[in-house]
This record gives C-alpha cells, sequence and structure tokens, in this order.
C-alpha cells in the first residue's frame, strides 16, 4: 500500500476525532463554569485528550499534504481549521469534495497519470 490512501485515511480519521474532542472539551467547559459540576466538569481530562488530538491532527495535515501534494494554501487552510471548533470537519468535507484526499490529487499537480482505457 502507498502511503497516499494511508495518508488521507488517517488523516479523515484525525479530522474527525479533532472535531469531536473539541465538542467535548467545550461541553466540559460548559458543566464547568455554568453547571458548577464536580471536578471541574472533566477540562482537565477532556483538555489533555484535546490537547494530543490537535497536534496530532496537524501532524497528520502536514504528513496528507505532502503525500497527497496539496497547495501550499490548501495546506494553511488545513492548519488553520484546527483553530475553530469543528472546523476540521468542514476542511475534510471539502477535500472530499474537491478531490483532494484521494491519490488523483497528484495529477493536477503536474504527476504523469496512466493512460485511461476507453
Amino acid at each position: 500500500m502507498t502511503s497516499g490512501p494511508l495518508a488521507a485515511r488517517w488523516f479523515r480519521v484525525i479530522a474527525t476525532f479533532e472535531a469531536i474532542s473539541w465538542t467535548a472539551l467545550l461541553v466540559a467547559v460548559f458543566l464547568k463554569r455554568v453547571v458548577d459540576a464536580p471536578h471541574e466538569g472533566g477540562v482537565p481530562v477532556v483538555g489533555m485528550i484535546h490537547g494530543v488530538g490537535f497536534v496530532i491532527y496537524l501532524i497528520s495535515t502536514v504528513w496528507a499534504a505532502r503525500r497527497l501534494r496539496w497547495s501550499l494554501r490548501v495546506t494553511l487552510v488545513g492548519l488553520a481549521a484546527s483553530i475553530p471548533p469543528l472546523c476540521t470537519l468542514v476542511f475534510e468535507r471539502w477535500l472530499v469534495r474537491h478531490g483532494k484526499l484521494t491519490t488523483g490529487s497528484a495529477r493536477s499537480s503536474g504527476a504523469v497519470a496512466a493512460p485511461s482505457r476507453g
């Protein structure tokens, strides 16, 4: 298996995990600040999980960008998508719609494509 499909699959999983962990952190902060839940609403634990997911998302974005030959602009948007809540999912959906999570996206960057059998 080449690393392109692996990078795409890994990116999709991590983008989803990052969005879920962001949501969990927002819920935990709400519980801590508004509901005054015990144990700080789970913020320390959920915050650490989200922090790890955030870092892994950044690394997987750069890895996928290199393997799938994303432009610098697309890569920077992907990295910026990690900041607002749930934007990693929006970015991942955009990549799917525009064919940027396939190894075929390398063709648009100048790679030679195999002739099709028509």
